[in-house]
């Protein structure tokens, strides 16, 4: 089960968080910032590489007992991670969290294409929440 979602901008601030427990948010939450030094870290070891053959699609960042941490990096240093109970009978496949990934990546692109939305700005869009809470209980 994915229990959550995490959108963070170029400079780390959270630009859009849900989880699918609120008990269960500020650990989220401190899960979520816990693992954008990872992402730092590997982006920095994948500077080096041409531009062109980058993966956007990191893996795994951080497994505990209780979650598995997926990143997604886009080209403009937008991270995306998605949080899954570890302790839910059901397991992903590296597909179907590439899945989940380009679905939410397709979603954002959709929300920060508004010509109301200042680029930077919390993502407080009703109908990007509704897909995205979409996407945490369809998994």
């Amino acid at each position: 089960m994915c229990a959550c979602v995490a959108i963070i901008g170029k400079d780390n601030a959270p630009l859009y968080i849900a989880t699918a427990n609120v008990d269960k948010e500020i650990a989220l939450q401190y899960q979520v910032h816990a693992s954008l030094d990872v992402i730092d870290e590997r982006c920095a070891t994948n500077q080096k590489a041409a531009a062109d053959g980058r993966e956007l699609y990191l893996g795994s960042l951080i497994s505990t007992e209780q979650y598995k941490i997926y990143g997604y990096v886009t080209n403009t240093k937008i991270k995306f991670l998605i949080v899954i109970d570890a302790t839910s009978t059901s397991s992903y496949r590296e597909n179907e969290v590439r899945a989940m990934f380009r679905n939410l990546h397709n979603l954002y692109t959709d929300a920060v294409c508004n010509p109301f939305y200042t680029p930077g700005d919390p993502l407080t869009s009703a109908s990007f929440d509704r897909a995205v809470r979409g996407i945490i209980s369809a998994n």
